[in-house]
């Protein structure tokens, strides 16, 4: 009863709080300090400079392409590094008939290793018909991962040799060649045109994104392509570790080995006639080679991680839409109408002896002089001393920076021809360790040339090539195949005599340097070189990108008498895409379709070619 006695208060019986006036005049304060706060935020910043962040900026930009640079180079290196250490070790020991008959009795080890030496050397002639392809649809950085993820799959095969597992990882590796050279060549290329953009952005063809001044980007072109080299010749050096640290332990003396070997050197045929079928004297245990191809599998992941991680893209968004949609015939087309460009047409000889000599120190040079002489022990160091070599002096290529770029190339060329007749009268008795190192001055020149010629090559593509990035996949593609071609023919030779094997190798290097010399003595005349016209890309699907350009909001009536004479400009020209003749640039003919005149016809303003012809 006592709830009920209690009178219900009134609004105004209700007392105020002791401090709410207090209350009233902190909330003020505070709505007066954010607003303030608020004010000082969206207010220019007296301390922030403009100029300063954009340096800053760039400069970040810059350290991600040298990061790109050395990301690229060390993923190849260690590609190629588990790739041809397996291999040696694979053969090394498929070689040995005690191993093949104790192991694998009925599964023919011998063919499986010809037909997989035929997949890896003879698939790669036609790379050309689908790298554009697939650098295009991948991208140049997807098309190194995949590429190196192909290779990870060869050494995973090895965990279970048979037939229908090397056969066809090897088929794979034959794909995959050209198309991770040209991407590499591509992605270092593209790199120094990128590092270029970042050190001039301040100018106006750069922030454009117009075509690039010729030979702007040279130097950066020059200091990445040996960087590259530098670093991926170091795999001829790691693919050894698997033979010195494992493999040696197994292997016979060479008074076993070599018993039945009558003479090395210039007066064999094949490759070591009368070579000792059994090399180990006990075998490997299958563990060890388990444990040995888990850590070569690990780098194979590893050169995969760094392909997908640390590569930046090589091109913008935007940029490889514009690539990917010039129609994929005409992507299929373009490699085959470069070849018009008689600047590549006459680099085709030095692209050939490239692949040719590179194979030859590997397998004709180190086993017919260097094992035939002083043992298949010592083999790893006649590869290791080359691949140091060809290390070293790939520094040898930033030369170019101040001397002429024909120095490089005509030194190795000068280089491997004097070795070449000095190996044509090199004849040998077999088990000659006192010839040990006459072979090794002779691997160390040998290295010397092949870093000067390697280098050499790729740094002229390059530079010739420097201010057209829509070009560079084709170039770099007819490039390394060139060198598949050369693959190939060192693949059929292995039963010719030595004498013919290096006849053929002074012959195409003398070839390569008369059309070197014809080639710069063109340019030097200023013959005009022909260049198939790049169609301009046509997007099915308008995206925020092309809006500037084409306006999806405008009607026909809308449209003005310029718009309607550039659609029919453009219709005419796609229609005319096709033509053989028409179809070619010659040097120095005007873009039309450069990102600035696009920009200009959208703004209603004319091209300059056309008010030139008013004028």
């Amino acid at each position: 009863m006592e709830a009920a006695d209690v009178a219900p208060l009134l609004p105004d019986e209700l007392e105020a709080p002791p401090n709410a006036a207090l209350n009233e005049l902190l909330n003020v304060g505070q709505e007066a300090d954010m607003q303030g706060q608020v004010e000082e935020f969206l207010a220019p910043q007296a301390e922030y400079n403009e100029e300063e962040e954009e340096r800053k900026y760039y400069r970040r930009k810059r350290l991600g392409v040298i990061k790109n640079v050395l990301a690229a180079s060390l993923g190849a290196m260690i590609v190629y590094s588990v790739y041809m250490g397996l291999l040696q070790m694979q053969l090394i020991l498929h070689y040995d008939m005690t191993y093949r008959e104790v192991k694998y009795s009925n599964l023919g080890l011998e063919d499986i290793d010809r037909k997989m030496l035929m997949g890896i050397n003879v698939t790669p002639i036609i790379g050309l018909l689908y790298t554009p392809i697939l650098i295009r649809f991948l991208g140049t950085k997807w098309m190194m991962f995949l590429a190196s993820g192909i290779y990870a799959l060869f050494v995973s095969t090895n965990y279970w040799e048979r037939y229908y597992t090397l056969v066809p990882s090897a088929v794979a590796i034959g794909v995959a060649i050209v198309p991770l050279w040209a991407s590499l060549g591509s992605y270092i290329t593209r790199m120094a045109q990128q590092y270029y953009e970042y050190v001039n952005y301040k100018e106006e063809h750069v922030q454009e994104q117009k075509k690039l001044p010729k030979g702007a980007c040279n130097s950066y072109i020059i200091v990445f392509h040996s960087v590259f080299y530098i670093i991926f010749h170091l795999s001829l050096v790691f693919a050894e570790f698997p033979m010195f640290f494992v493999l040696n332990d197994y292997l016979r003396e060479s008074d076993h080995i070599l018993s039945s070997v009558t003479s090395c050197g210039a007066n064999i045929s094949g490759v070591i006639p009368g070579f000792n079928t059994t090399v180990l004297k006990n075998l490997p245990a299958s563990m060890l080679l388990i444990k040995v191809e888990s850590v070569l599998m690990g780098f194979a992941f590893l050169a995969m991680i760094i392909f997908l991680v640390l590569c930046g893209a090589a091109y913008r968004p935007t940029e490889e839409i514009d690539l990917r949609s010039i129609g994929w015939g005409n992507i299929f087309q373009l490699p085959f109408k470069h070849l018009r460009d008689y600047r590549l047409r006459l680099l085709c000889p030095f692209f050939i002896y490239s692949g040719l000599e590179m194979m030859f120190a590997i397998t004709g040079f180190s086993l017919s002089y260097g094992v035939c002489v002083l043992g298949l022990k010592k083999l790893w160091l006649l590869i290791v001393v080359y691949g140091l070599s060809c290390s070293i002096f790939s520094s040898l290529s930033l030369c170019l920076l101040r001397l002429p770029r024909w120095l490089c190339l005509i030194g190795g060329a000068f280089v491997h021809g004097v070795l070449l007749v000095a190996l044509m009268a090199f004849s040998l008795t077999k088990n000659q360790p006192s010839y040990q190192a006459p072979l090794l001055v002779i691997s160390v020149l040998w290295g010397l040339g092949t870093a000067l010629n390697k280098t050499g090559v790729s740094i002229l593509v390059g530079m010739l090539y420097s201010e057209d990035k829509e070009r560079l996949d084709f170039v770099y593609t007819i490039y390394h195949w060139w060198q598949a071609i050369a693959i190939f023919i060192v693949y059929l030779w292995s039963h010719l005599p030595m004498r013919a094997k290096l006849s053929i190798l002074l012959a195409t290097l003398l070839l390569a340097c008369y059309c070197y010399w014809l080639m710069e003595s063109r340019l030097a005349m200023k013959v005009q070189y022909r260049l198939p016209r790049i169609p301009r890309p046509r997007h099915k699907v308008k995206g925020y990108r092309y809006l500037e350009e084409d306006n999806s909001d405008e009607s026909d009536s809308d449209k003005s008498e310029e718009d309607e004479e550039e659609d029919r400009g453009s219709f005419a020209g796609e229609m005319g895409a096709d033509d053989g003749e028409e179809g070619d640039q010659e040097v120095g003919a005007p873009r039309a379709d450069s990102p600035g005149a696009r920009r200009r016809m959208a703004g209603g303003q004319r091209p300059r070619e056309e008010d030139a012809n008013v004028q």
